[in-house]
């Protein structure tokens, strides 16, 4: 028998098109004869489609047809329930037939609304397994203030920051740059907290620009991180595998950058020039780099993804200071891009078997989870309990005239 494997993409997300990339390379490196694919791609307005048109990417070129000739869906909210349903019926149809029974999710969403936790509570409410960080993990990893406070925390290396608020920006900003400036000096990098692929990021020399890169970040992120920029930097990513208990590290990249830092053009639209994902970027692999330093490097990564009680795949990108070889984190990415599955090929393990791994830590998630108690079988209405309490409500608003 089969394990059919829902996998989910596009999404809300600035992201919302290499999330369909990684996810129709995904699919495409799934054994057919152990898995029954089933793509179900969130649209930008966020409604779920199925059909075998979306494992075309050229499909993609008009949204509009896609979405038309694709059944749309929907899962229900309710725990131990993993059907896929369809939204229209027809006159003489039973009401919301079940499309597919579901066994393993695998979210492939980038970004926001799909990557920092949001998407993983549904699928936690609902119960079904997924391979992939779980709700607090998906959050943590995503806002890159959050993260930097935890890693900070566990003695893990990171920049110098100041973060805000845009309301903070817009009604006292002369304390914010007055702050920056004090903590950190210039250059300075700027950031929206919660978005990935280098979306509004930008780099500020003195205090007009400074100005302008906040002012842009702001568009994207209630809250935004002000950061100390390394001058003499080396960009170095290192995928990891597994999930807090045991993991793996993969060989080190080094992304080749046509600027000061790491562009959305840099990552997804270099090398073979076939938008084809994180995999098309330039980049050196494995890194140029001693042993010492990769291995130190691997480490890190996989201390980060520990910390952050990760799981699944994720890609840890570190900076060297080349002016004195300090190594700080930069950020996780809990769904990078491609799945990072040139570095796991680079590293020894096919795009086929990081799948099927993938699978086989949803599968083990849900067994451990199923052994914890998460309610009692015991009612305490049905014994007594709370009645005192509610028999005392009387004098309240809700009570019943």
């Amino acid at each position: 028998m089969k394990t059919n494997v829902a996998v989910f993409f596009g999404g809300r997300s600035v992201e919302h098109e290499i999330s369909v990339i990684s996810a129709l390379q995904a699919i495409n490196a799934f054994d057919s004869d152990k898995y029954e694919i089933i793509p179900v791609y969130i649209s930008k307005q966020g409604r779920w489609y199925t059909g075998k048109n979306l494992l075309d990417l050229r499909n993609y070129r008009d949204l509009n047809r896609l979405v038309n000739e694709a059944e749309e869906v929907f899962m229900r909210p309710e725990y131990g329930d993993y059907n896929l349903y369809k939204v229209n019926t027809g006159m003489f149809s039973k009401r919301n037939p079940v499309v597919a029974e579901l066994h393993v999710a695998i979210p492939v969403l980038h970004g926001t609304n799909g990557e920092d936790g949001i998407f993983e509570g549904v699928l936690e409410t609902i119960g079904i397994p997924f391979a992939g960080c779980n709700t607090l993990s998906s959050a943590n990893g995503m806002d890159k203030i959050t993260m930097k406070m935890i890693l900070r925390e566990s003695g893990i290396p990171v920049v110098d920051y100041v973060w805000f608020t845009d309301f903070q920006w817009n009604s006292d900003r002369d304390s914010i740059i007055d702050s920056i400036e004090k903590k950190l000096g210039y250059p300075v990098i700027v950031k929206p907290a919660n978005l990935g692929s280098s979306v509004g990021i930008g780099t500020a020399a003195n205090r007009d620009e400074l100005i302008q890169r906040i002012n842009e970040a702001e568009k994207f992120s209630q809250r935004i991180i002000v950061e100390h920029m390394v001058e003499q930097l080396k960009e170095i990513n290192c995928s990891v595998l597994g999930d807090v208990d045991e993991c793996i590290s993969s060989v080190c990249e080094e992304p080749i950058k046509s600027g000061k830092f790491l562009s959305y053009e840099d990552k997804y639209m270099g090398g073979t020039k076939t938008n084809a994902g994180m995999q098309s970027s330039d980049k050196r692999i494995p890194a140029d780099l001693p042993e010492e330093m990769s291995e130190k490097i691997r480490r890190i990564a996989a201390d980060t993804f520990r910390v952050l009680s990760c799981h699944g795949v994720s890609r840890v990108d570190v900076m060297i200071d080349e002016k004195d070889n300090s190594v700080y984190v930069n950020e996780i990415n809990t769904i990078p891009g491609s799945l990072s599955f040139y570095l796991w090929e680079a590293t020894g393990i096919t795009f086929p078997q990081l799948m099927d791994r993938l699978v086989a830590l949803a599968l083990k998630r849900k067994r451990l989870t199923d052994r914890k108690t998460f309610t009692y079988d015991q009612n305490i209405f049905a014994l007594g309990g709370g009645v005192k309490g509610a028999k005392g409500s009387k004098g309240s608003k809700f009570a019943k005239n």
